[in-house]
């Protein structure tokens, strides 16, 4: 398949109506071509989930901390079994998915808060932009 085809395959053949659209975007064909102008956004959901992220990685380090102290003893107790060495390996496997998890975590929580705020930034500099601008009738009816 060439480029151009899976190209037409994404977003539909050129012309004035395209096939890919904003969730956000009206179905309307009369409501022109900003949708409803209900598209909004903010920096809560992007803070929460990096407040979740940051409190997954305490559980998680939390976790493999009682984990390894759980395991404290088991060669002294159970020495000459066979069965100390799979624990081993097995506590081993564990402790090293819960230290990605843990560290993928600590990554997420500063990429979600970094996004938070540029989310509030775009925000305020969109606002700032517009109060510039002079909406017909708008400034008619405070007079």
């Amino acid at each position: 398949m060439s480029y151009s085809e899976r190209w037409q395959e994404l977003f539909g053949p050129t012309g004035d109506e395209p096939v890919m659209r904003l969730a956000s975007a009206s179905s309307d064909p009369g409501a022109g071509p900003g949708g409803t102008g209900n598209l909004k956004h903010s920096k809560g959901p992007w803070t929460s989930a990096s407040g979740t992220a940051g409190d997954l990685r305490t559980r998680t380090e939390t976790s493999r901390s009682v984990l390894g102290r759980g395991h404290e003893g088991i060669e002294a107790g159970a020495a000459g079994l066979s069965s100390v060495t799979a624990l081993k390996g097995v506590l081993k496997s564990w402790e090293e998915r819960l230290q990605a998890v843990r560290d993928e975590c600590e990554q997420l929580k500063g990429t979600l808060r970094t996004v938070a705020g540029e989310m509030g930034e775009t925000e305020t500099a969109i606002k700032t932009s517009f109060k510039g601008v002079r909406v017909p009738g708008k400034e008619d009816e405070k007079r």
